[in-house]
Parts: C-alpha cells; structure tokens; sequence
C-alpha cells in the first residue's frame, strides 16, 4: 500500500512539474530583454522588463484584442447560461411532447466537433448576409458570442440536466405550495442549489471561449475586431521574423493570466461546491 501510495505521489508531483516548468518559463522569459535569449535559456531575467508587455500591449495591438477577448466571452457565457438553465430544468423536471427528440438532439449535439462545422456555419451566414445585402454577419462580436454559445449548448444542458435530476422535488413542492410559478422556483429555489454545477459550467466555458482560436480566425477578419488568440498568433509570426522573442511571451502572459487568476479565484469555491454536490446526490 505504501508503495503504491509513492507511486502515486511520485506520477503526480512529474505531472506537476510539466506543466509548471513550462508555465514558469514563459513569465520570467516576458521580462527578458532581447539579448538574455541569446545565452542560457533557462537564467532567470537580469531584471524586470515591463517594456515588452508596453509594447505588446500598444504596437502589437494586444489591448485592443484582449477586450475584443473579453467582450465576446463575457457574451457568450450570458447567452449560454439564459438559453441552457431554462432548457436544462426542463428537460429534467417536466415532461412534454417532443422532450425525448429534444433530449437526443442535445446528447447527438455531444459528438458533433466545432471545428468540422465552422466553414457551413460560414457559408451559410455568408450567403444570408449576401441575400439581405448587408455585412453584419461578419466581424461582428455578437454574432461570434452567439455562435460560442450555440456550439456549447449541447455539453452545458447536458451537464446542468444531470445536475438538476439529482436534486430533491420537496423543494419544488414547497414553492409550489407557497404559490411559486416554475420559473420562479427554478429562478429561487432550485438555482441556487445548482451552483456547483452552474460554476463548473461557466469555468469550462470560459476556458474554452478565451482559447479558441479557429471560429474567430474565421469570422473574425479584420484586425480591428480579431480575438486575443488569433492577436497572439499574429503577433508570434511578427516577434519571430523581427526576433523580438521578449514582446512575444509578454503576449502569451497575457493570454494565460486571465485564466489562471479565474482558476485561483474559484479554485476553493469549485472543489467545495462539488463536494457539497455530490454528498447531495
């Protein structure tokens, strides 16, 4: 048992290591200056070069990709959650005509990849946008957080209905009793009992909408409107050409930065809220 605990210990500290190492290396590389690349890589920075993160910032355009980054997901998230809460309880706690087709749409909408269905998705507002002589299906952010949201929907009903079906119906009666309307029970009561399932939802999201890169690369084509990822991926092509390597990580920090303080923050809140759930189920 005790070797087995060792193994354990052992497989898990190497994975830590791996993933650390590489996360370490990339915040004290954006504080080189451009010279330090040129010797050991892995010397920790002669000092602290806030200039590469000025410059990545204001020449390489990266503010104004970040709150294009910012705008979209915060959106998208929105939009999501109004669209998949109602759909997700009711698919759970009510029975209708259709609700088994609509049920298998969402668990059929579990294998489809993004990624495979961005050009019809393309082609298709392209030729409405021609149909009604206008542009606004393209570089436009809404459009963008509307379409995050749609191909999220299946796995966030999926994962929220799981949830609201282990939850008690003596809540639902109570509220029920005390004169409460469906939407307001789901609203008041059964909402907020769904919080570990609500914030796993919205942290998964905004991982997955923050990083994606191939559906805003291809709605997304002027500069003005582009996404932090696509920015980034821009910006690497430039600092690698110009060999200014110390601007291109100061970009991937900020690419990585919103995301691990989003983890740190809700970390504690996550990993509690799930034993509180589970204990429930």
């Amino acid at each position: 048992m005790k070797l087995y605990k060792i193994f354990i210990y052992t497989v898990l500290i190497l994975l830590a290591v791996t993933v650390a190492v590489p996360v370490l290396w990339v915040f004290f590389a954006s504080f080189k200056e451009n010279s330090e690349f040129y010797g050991d890589p892995w010397t920790f920075p002669k000092g602290l070069y806030f200039k590469n993160f000025v410059d990545a910032w204001t020449d390489a355009h990266m503010g104004d990709y970040f709150l294009n980054s910012v705008t979209v997901t915060l959106m998208a998230i929105a939009m999501l959650l109004i669209l998949a809460l109602p759909c997700a309880y009711a698919l759970s706690r009510f029975s209708f005509k259709g609700r088994t087709l609509v049920k298998g749409l969402m668990m059929g909408g579990l294998f489809i990849n993004v990624s495979y269905i961005v050009v019809p998705i393309f082609l298709m507002l392209t030729d409405l946008g021609k149909l009604l002589e206008t542009s606004f299906f393209l570089n436009n952010h809404f459009i963008l957080a509307l379409i995050y949201a749609s191909t999220a929907l299946p796995f966030t009903v999926y994962l929220l209905q799981s949830y609201f079906s282990t939850l008690p119906a003596a809540y639902e009666e109570a509220a029920a009793i005390d004169g409460a309307s469906p939407f307001v029970t789901m609203l008041r009561v059964m909402l907020p009992m769904a919080r570990p399932a609500v914030i796993t939802v919205i942290l998964f999201n905004f991982l997955s909408f923050w990083n994606e890169y191939i559906i805003a690369l291809t709605f997304m084509t002027k500069d003005s409107s582009k996404t932090l990822p696509v920015g980034l991926m821009n910006l690497m092509k430039a600092q690698n050409a110009a060999a200014e390597y110390g601007k291109m990580y100061a970009g991937l920090v900020m690419v990585m930065l919103p995301t691990l303080i989003l983890y740190i923050c809700v970390q504690k809140k996550l990993t509690h809220s799930l034993a509180v759930g589970g204990v429930k189920g």
